[in-house]
């Protein structure tokens, strides 16, 4: 095979981006596929054999699309382009998240194919299910869909609920108000919304109760019209409260419910509801189920490593989720 470099041209933007800070994304890439990259302008050369080189090529071309974009790209974005050139799987279009809002980082944008297809879902349905561990996009993607909603006046209201640690909502030992209580547990959720709409924003838009957070228990009995509602954690939902908050929506309300199914913390995993309603609700019109696995997980690499041991033991003991 023949091992002659090959130039891949590539626009300044993403010639900054290949390369990366201290040419740290060039090093990825080059560890990742044993390839030797270099960048003597106006593109990169990749030395290594013809498969290494194609692969490594394909992971280029990815990133490189993305920056042109202008989305920000950081060590995420060439482990996600690196982890899909090795396994032949399509990139997600960089346009794909273009209703999103533009968080501090830059424009949001899906960055594996599975996040393409919730985004795509949360636009087509009205109840979208989010499935899968940690790191992999459904909570946030979900935060800043339903920002960008509430920006261009698609809906009146954003609304946060998830069950407290303790399945049964015991907030009241907690001192504070509701929000006060339920604070702690919504860090993830905060941390998105002030990423994308900016600490004053968000404190602006809470005080007028545009953006409102609620345990599951205080939704009972209401009906959430011109909301988008975030039902996060829902693994933690018994059937009786997932029956409940779906039966919540009203007109012109959407709602996303996240959760991973492998990591319920109820007394009885068996009384979650959120397996139960995917199981009754999969195939019914207006409804969409996106399901999320290690390959989609966006955080630390040692992330994904985690999940696919604790996917492989739950495989060798015969478990099902």
């Amino acid at each position: 095979m023949s091992r002659a470099p090959e130039f891949v041209p590539l626009s300044d933007e993403a010639l900054r981006a290949v390369a990366g800070a201290n040419s740290r994304h060039a090093a990825l890439i080059e560890d990742a596929f044993g390839v030797l990259l270099e960048t003597p302008g106006g593109g990169v050369s990749l030395s290594g054999d013809a498969k290494s080189r194609g692969a490594a090529k394909k992971a280029v071309q990815a990133i490189a699309a993305r920056a042109d974009h202008g989305l920000e790209i950081g060590e995420a974005d060439v482990r996600v382009a690196i982890g899909q050139a090795r396994s032949g799987a399509p990139s997600a279009s960089p346009g794909a998240g273009n209703a999103l809002p533009i968080g501090r980082r830059g424009q949001v944008a899906p960055k594996t194919p599975t996040q393409a297809r919730y985004l795509e879902a949360l636009n087509r349905n009205e109840l979208v299910f989010g499935l899968g561990p940690a790191g992999t996009g459904k909570t946030f993607l979900a935060v800043a869909h339903g920002a960008g909603m509430l920006l261009r006046g698609a809906v009146d209201r954003l609304i946060v609920s998830r069950p407290a640690v303790e399945a049964g909502e015991r907030l009241g030992f907690l001192p504070g108000d509701m929000n006060e209580k339920v604070d702690p547990y919504m860090a993830p959720v905060w941390e998105a919304l002030t990423d994308i709409l900016g600490a004053e924003q968000l404190r602006r838009r809470r005080e007028k109760g545009e953006i409102e957070v609620a345990p599951i228990a205080f939704l009972r009995g209401r009906t959430l019209s011109h909301a988008f509602v975030i039902v996060d954690e829902a693994q933690n939902a018994s059937r009786a409260q997932m029956k409940m908050v779906l039966t919540r929506l009203g007109e012109g309300a959407r709602m996303a419910v996240t959760g991973d199914p492998t990591q319920i913390d109820l007394p009885n995993p068996r009384d979650s509801g959120l397996a139960h309603a995917v199981g009754l609700l999969e195939g019914v019109e207006g409804i969409g189920i996106i399901r999320f696995n290690s390959e989609d997980v966006v955080r630390h690499p040692l992330v994904e490593r985690i999940v696919r041991a604790y996917d492989a033991d739950a495989a060798r003991v015969g478990r099902t989720v």
